[in-house]
Parts: C-alpha cells; sequence; structure tokens
C-alpha cells in the first residue's frame, strides 16, 4: 500500500497520540488506587438530560471497606405541575443507582425539599423526609440522597437502623405532633424519639449525635422550641457541664397544617466513648449555653478506617455571640465560611473533605449572588439553597455540613 509522505505524517501522528493515550490510561489504571488511599473522596455531577436533571456527587470509597455517597438532586423546572418534576427527579434517582459504578449501594437517608409541602405528596416511606425549604433554583423539589454499601437496613417501629461491623445507625426521619404551642410539641416530639431509642437500647444522652429542628413560622415559634429543649436535656443529663447534640434549629415547614415542629434525628450505636469529640471553635465561636440555647456546634466520630464530622447550622457570629455583618449578606456568607471552617480544623479536617453542604437563605432575592459565591469556592462539593429563615432575624444565610476523611486507627472498628 502506497502512503504519500502527507498520510505517513498524518499516520505518525495518530500512532504517537495513540501510545501516549494507551500510556497515561496505563498510568491512570496504576496511580489511582494509591490516590484513593491517600485521598479516598472524589467528586462527580451527572447529567440525565432525558430527565432534565444534575445530580452532584461526593464519593468516599476505600478500596474494601463500605463506600459512602452523597448525592443532591436538582431537576429543571420545565413550567410543569409537582408531579411532573417528582416523577422525573425519581427517574433520575433510579437512573443513578442503575449506573455500573454505583451499583450495590443503598439508600439509607433521603430528603426532600418541597415548595409547598402541604400540596405536593410523596409516597411516605421510613427512609424519606419531607420538609418545605423550597429550593431557590426555581424548581418545586430538590432531594438529598445518603447511600451506602454493606449496610444490613430494617425498619424498626419509625427508626431506619443501618448495621454493619457492630455498629447501629438509627435515622428518625419527619417526626411531628399537631396538638399545642411549639413547646408542647418540642416536648412530645422529643419524648417520642426518647422511647424509640430506648426501645433499641439506647438514649439521647448516649448515642444521640445530630438532630434537626424545623420550626413553622421560625421568628415566633423558635423561642418554644428552644425552652422545651432544654427543659427535656436537663432531664436527659444533657446540661452545660456534660454536652449538647450537633443540630439545626431553621425554619422549614412541615406538611401537617398543625405542626409547628417536626424532628429529624441520626443515633449511633456500639462506639466508645471517646470516639466522639465536640467541636467549639472559641477563636471563632461562643459557647451556645451563653444565649440560651443546648446545641454543640460540632461533632466528631472517630472510626478505625475514616472521622465524620456533623457541623451545625452556622451563621454569621462572632465569639461573643454577636451577629457580624448585619445587613450585608455577602459578608455573612464570608464570615460564616471562616466560622465553618473554623470548626472543620479543630476535628483536623478541611472544605476538601466535605461531602454535602446545604445553604439556608432567608432572603429569595439573594439566591444569585449567593449561588455564585458558593459555585466559586465550591465547584465540586453537593450543595442546595432552599429558602429556610434563620432563627435570628438578622441572620441572612446559614448553612451545615458532613465531612469524610480517611483514617486508620487500630484501636477502633471500620465504619
Amino acid at each position: 500500500m502506497l502512503i504519500n509522505q502527507k498520510d505517513y505524517k498524518n499516520n505518525e501522528k495518530l500512532v504517537y497520540l495513540c501510545t501516549a493515550f494507551f500510556g497515561i490510561v496505563c498510568l491512570h489504571r496504576a496511580i489511582m488506587p494509591l490516590i484513593r488511599a491517600i485521598n479516598p473522596m472524589t467528586y462527580n455531577r451527572i447529567i440525565f438530560k432525558e430527565y432534565g436533571v444534575t445530580v452532584e456527587l461526593s464519593d468516599f470509597n476505600l478500596h474494601g471497606k463500605t463506600r459512602e455517597v452523597h448525592a443532591i438532586l436538582h431537576v429543571e423546572p420545565r413550567g410543569e405541575l409537582f408531579p411532573a418534576q417528582y416523577d422525573r427527579i425519581c427517574s433520575a434517582e433510579q437512573a443513578l443507582l442503575a449506573q455500573p459504578q454505583y451499583s450495590g449501594l443503598q439508600i439509607l437517608f433521603k430528603r426532600c425539599f418541597l415548595s409547598d409541602a402541604a400540596n405536593q405528596p410523596v409516597p411516605h416511606d421510613s427512609h424519606i423526609s419531607l420538609i418545605q425549604q423550597a429550593p431557590l433554583d426555581g424548581s418545586k423539589v430538590a432531594v438529598w440522597l445518603y447511600l451506602a454499601s454493606n449496610m444490613n437496613i430494617e425498619d424498626r417501629d419509625g427508626l431506619v437502623e443501618a448495621s454493619h461491623n457492630g455498629y447501629r445507625h438509627l435515622w428518625m426521619l419527619g417526626l411531628t405532633h399537631s396538638a399545642g404551642d411549639s413547646a408542647a410539641q418540642t416536648t412530645a416530639l422529643l419524648s417520642c424519639y426518647e422511647a424509640a431509642l430506648q426501645r433499641c437500647g439506647a438514649t439521647l444522652a448516649d448515642n444521640c449525635i445530630r438532630t434537626w429542628f424545623f420550626v413553622r413560622d421560625v421568628d415566633t415559634q423558635y423561642a418554644g422550641m428552644v425552652r422545651a429543649r432544654r427543659e427535656n436535656f436537663i432531664q436527659q443529663g444533657l446540661t452545660e457541664q456534660t454536652h449538647y447534640i450537633a443540630s439545626t434549629g431553621i425554619g422549614g415547614i412541615p406538611a401537617d397544617s398543625d405542626a409547628l415542629v417536626q424532628l429529624g434525628a441520626y443515633a449511633l450505636m456500639g462506639f466508645q466513648p471517646d470516639q466522639q469529640q465536640y467541636l467549639y471553635a472559641r477563636t471563632h465561636l461562643n459557647a451556645t449555653s451563653e444565649y440560651g440555647v443546648t446545641f454543640e456546634r460540632g461533632t466528631r466520630i472517630d472510626y478505625g478506617d475514616r472521622r465524620h464530622v456533623y457541623i451545625s447550622g452556622t451563621a454569621s457570629i462572632n465569639n461573643r455571640g454577636e451577629v457580624v455583618h448585619v445587613g450585608d449578606v455577602v459578608s455573612q456568607t464570608r464570615r460564616m465560611w471562616d466560622n465553618v471552617e473554623a470548626l472543620l480544623a479543630e476535628a483536623d479536617t478541611s472544605f476538601d473533605d466535605v461531602a454535602q453542604i446545604i445553604v439556608y437563605l432567608r432572603d429569595i432575592a439573594d439566591y444569585d449572588v449567593i449561588k455564585s459565591m458558593f459555585d466559586s469556592r465550591f465547584p465540586s462539593t453537593p450543595y442546595v439553597i432552599t429558602l429556610a429563615p434563620v432563627c435570628r432575624p438578622t441572620w441572612l444565610i446559614e448553612m451545615e455540613c458532613i465531612a469524610i476523611k480517611g483514617l486508620s486507627n487500630s484501636h477502633y472498628r471500620d465504619f
């Protein structure tokens, strides 16, 4: 076969490119396990065009260990009513779990952020938490999924239990009570939750790691929730001298129109007390008890192979308990980031280890500027921005997050 000079040069280039590509592929296959060992957290974004859904994912994947994936699903509005949007986001969820790289993962937790909870029916499931905190991208629903491998999952009378390697992870999702004011409802919710824990052999003081209190009309109803929680905690032995629980107390509207407060919680059984440590960042934040509330700024849980860090709802506050940058959402966002970063650093982690972020915004008109800031600072981290007033009217924004970092500690069992 005759090849002219031009064809020869083109083929020579093709051979060179193919050889280089083959070398890169081989190198990638060789070094990826090493990269995974050093930094097992990776990020991915999948767009399901047929459903109009974008999925942002963090993937903590240590070879041969339990895998954890957090996913935030965003749906294009397309001018549709809620059922069509929810169907598309559920189809994308199923398509995600059908992807070969995510096979074997199970849903431990699913939260739906709704624009109108009272009029947006979602099939009830013990794994699903529903709350009206409208996604501010113009859609009627967004979803946060927590996925994991190698878990045995059971429904225990309203508690979802995921067990593995001697640990029992207990999720209580979307608990409400419809009688009384916010204080009475909070008392009833905590009593119900404590009874559910007791049936599993757990207690609030020893086993609860994280709570969420969603409060209808937070500007007027939050104080009642805070008072009832404080009184309950004293009864349970949770005081300023012992410890509290990492938590978010934020505006959110339950689907039940008579419910003023909705409780969500995560508890852990099978761990040693010294596996848990609380985070304070006293250079940036004051003790919550100084202004009458009873929660921890953050909690660190160590396992043999990883560290979990749960950062409570955090806003623009200083170490004297004062709101910083009143009326300036941009400056409040930066101070909020500084506070969260200080808490993460106290747990020997950073924003590079964060698996998901939830952003609570008071004013819908601030969405574009806040989204631009988060896109710039966190281009890969899954996050969602919702409409949810913070517990002080002068706080314009709040965030919470979960971080996961690889660890090697022979004193504890792996996750």
